[in-house]
């Protein structure tokens, strides 16, 4: 993005230019938002239709259960969204 600062259009707050992946977009400090330029836009759609085709419900053989197993830990939560990854 250019240098030039550019104001939030809700509560005229100066946007934070802050890296987002590979992005940089601009997001409103009292959050209310962010810009991004359209080119960028298209990237993180991309992205997310990327993410969203790898959460197929892959299934694996079931082990043979023997007297010594224990319960596996429990996977962490997964994100509603890629894009929600991106901002915590």
């Amino acid at each position: 993005m250019d240098e030039e600062s550019m104001a939030c259009p809700r509560c005229g707050a100066e946007m934070v230019e802050r890296g987002v992946g590979r992005l940089e977009v601009r997001q409103c400090p009292e959050g209310h938002g962010i810009f991004l330029q359209r080119i960028d836009l298209t990237a993180m759609i991309e992205a997310e239709r990327a993410w969203h085709e790898s959460d197929g419900r892959h299934t694996m053989a079931i082990p043979r259960i023997t007297a010594g197993m224990t319960a596996p830990p429990p996977k962490p939560p997964r994100a509603p969204a890629w894009i929600a990854t991106l901002f915590d």
